[in-house]
């Protein structure tokens, strides 16, 4: 019994290391800039002591309410079996919202809304990231200065370039070099603030409060860049089925918080005792023999906390792809052990051009902050919302409870968005254009798709009417199996009408197999396949995904020889429908964006190449449809 404790304490112990390095990488690097952003940035506060304790206050809090309390205590309680993040929450919120049309659409805007956003902050991460850790070579010497964007440049073209290799090979090094790098945090920290320990006393809410009373006309701009203390705290949730909550809480209050506060409470130590510092007040911290080791440590630190947001957008963009929300992707799956791991090219590149125009245009950390903070917080308001519906229905607490407590986290979410929406002239109505096209794509690919599937259905022959007519005068029949793929197998496939239209034959066995994706994370095995023996030796097959499960056709399809159906995949052909899409004036949706979803539903990766089917057993037969 003790050796299985031990075994459990060295397991979470791994865990709470590994989370180090994929979950607080963003969080982690925020000490770079914020104190800097707050009293040397666009907006400037005046730099005095009341000042340093009322904004130190604000930013302890905001760590306590937010992350602490918000996320680690509640809203990693929204799990859906383990999973979490934006898509997961969507998903539990319309679980419990079925049968109720108005709350489901009111949940998929809220949804689509907070996935723009989480895009939008995974373009500003890697730009402001890399660029605030070389911003120490200019605290080094200004000749370097020159030098600084063109590095940012290479360090995140080699990021984005080696996505494709996937992080199973570096990733055992996040952990330690996050150790090292919380670990200077609070070792910095400590060291500035025992020169000066009345900053402590900002612990006291107290001096928050006084701040923004007697600060009323500049408090909105104070938290406008105090927000950017709790950006990355949706990673703690998006990264929860990787590592399990305790191990996440563990790391958090354990290692990461402490790290934080120390390093925020040295650099108010240090610019109280020393105002000229405010220019880069995390580099001057450190004794001049450390800063290059430090600027090292530090790129590092912002490498990590960049991979772990691409990786999160690869892993919500496959989600996405398997809820119909986003067109299907070229997938690659980057791990033979772990499924996660996966690297989508078209989503790699676009974020990469999105952050050299971010580089490009605002080339400073100044600039880029107006940029951050919008994102983060709109972020956080979707998924206070979609919290409150899970808490209210899932968790049983009733409507009254619910939103009395998430009305506390919105009213502070919601001032850091207010503050963040002034920023919009200086930076943040780049995040919000991310964020708006994300939004519009995915709306009118799910609109579109809902389109598409009533045209295409209200011309649909019932299959089993159909089989009946068939066995009446039945055309002849081919060796083989015929497989036609089908969005609803109790309809006959088009593909199948225009086989029989165009070669007048049937396959001796055929099968009408159509996906279905449900609103959990993964579909166990022994349930992928259900299987219903029509007349005829004909079947109708159910292939049955969770949002994280990996589509593969041919092996979900090997699964039925237990079920006494043994299929061989080397006189087996797919049948596959290729629709033509044609707009039409007067639809129920915009022609605009009829266009719009004609030139997605065109440049989609094929389903052949998604669902792992060898193209040398598939024929497509094309039809027309007029939207």
């Amino acid at each position: 019994m003790h050796n299985g404790t031990n075994q459990s304490r060295a397991q979470q112990a791994a865990l709470a290391l590994a989370a180090l390095g994929v979950v607080y990488g963003d969080i982690g690097t925020s000490p770079l800039y914020v104190m800097k952003e707050v009293f040397a940035g666009i907006h400037p506060i005046p730099l005095n002591p009341g000042n340093v304790l009322g904004i130190l206050s604000l930013i302890t809090w905001a760590l306590i309410i937010i992350v602490s309390v918000k996320y680690v205590v509640f809203i990693m309680r929204a799990d859906n079996r383990g999973e979490g993040g934006i898509m997961a929450l969507i998903a539990l919120a319309l679980h419990n919202a079925k049968n109720n049309r108005h709350r489901e659409k009111a949940i998929l805007l809220a949804g689509l809304v907070g996935a723009g956003m989480f895009y939008g902050d995974g373009v500003v991460t890697p730009a402001m990231s890399v660029l605030s850790a070389l911003e120490g070579l200019d605290v080094a010497t200004p000749a370097f200065r020159p030098f600084i964007i063109p590095m940012t440049l290479v360090i995140l073209f080699l990021l984005f370039y080696f996505q494709r290799r996937g992080t199973a090979s570096v990733g055992a090094l996040f952990g330690p070099i996050m150790v090292m790098w919380f670990s200077t945090l609070g070792v910095l920290g400590f060291i500035s603030l025992t020169a000066h320990p009345a900053v402590l006393g900002a612990v006291n809410p107290l001096h928050g409060i006084r701040f923004l009373i007697e600060h009323s006309n500049i408090a909105v701009l104070a938290m406008g860049a105090v927000v950017l203390s709790v950006t990355g705290a949706e990673a703690l949730y998006a990264d929860m089925g990787h590592f399990g909550s305790r191990p996440i809480r563990q790391a958090w209050f354990g290692f990461v918080l402490p790290g934080l506060l120390l390093n925020y409470y040295g650099q108010g130590a240090l610019i109280i005792a020393d105002p000229a510092t405010i220019e880069n007040p995390f580099y001057h911290l450190a004794p001049d023999w450390f800063l290059y080791p430090l600027i090292a440590l530090a790129t590092a630190a912002t490498v990590i906390a960049s991979q772990a947001v691409i990786s999160g957008a690869f892993s919500v963009t496959r989600q996405a792809m398997q809820l119909g929300f986003v067109p299907r992707f070229e997938v690659q799956y980057t791990s033979e052990k772990a499924q996660g791991q996966v690297y989508l090219p078209g989503v790699n590149w676009g974020l990469f051009l999105a952050v050299v125009v971010l580089v490009l245009g605002f080339r400073s950390t100044n600039n880029l902050a107006a940029a951050y903070g919008i994102a983060v917080t709109g972020d956080m308001v979707i998924t206070s919302i979609l919290a409150t519906f899970v808490a209210a229905k899932s968790w049983n607490w009733g409507w009254g409870r619910a939103i009395a407590l998430f009305a506390v986290f919105l009213c502070v979410e919601a001032t850091f968005l207010f503050a963040n929406v002034l920023k919009i002239p200086d930076g943040g109505w780049f995040p919000l254009a991310v964020g708006s096209a994300v939004f519009l794509l995915m709306s009118t690919w799910k609109r579109g798709g809902q389109l598409l599937t009533d045209r295409t259905s209200g011309e649909a022959i019932s299959l089993t009417a159909f089989i009946d007519a068939l066995l009446v005068s039945m055309p002849e029949r081919v060796q083989g199996t015929a497989v036609f793929m089908t969005s609803s197998n109790d309809r006959v496939p088009n593909a199948m009408l225009h086989n029989l239209m165009h070669n007048k034959v049937l396959h001796e066995r055929v099968l009408v197999v159509s996906v279905k994706v449900f609103d959990v994370p993964y579909v166990p095995e022994i349930d992928r396949v259900e299987i219903h023996k029509l007349k005829g030796d004909f079947y109708s097959i159910t292939v049955q995904y969770g949002f994280k499960d990996e589509p593969d056709i041919p092996q979900a399809l090997s699964l039925c020889a237990a079920q006494g159906l043994d299929i061989n995949m080397m006189e087996t052909s797919f049948f596959l429908g290729r629709a033509t899409l044609v707009p039409k004036i007067g639809s129920e949706m915009a022609y605009w964006r009829e266009k719009l979803f004609i030139f997605l539903f065109r440049n989609a990766s094929s389903a052949t190449t998604f669902y792992k089917i060898p193209s040398n057993r598939v024929v497509e037969l094309g039809t027309q449809v007029v939207l």
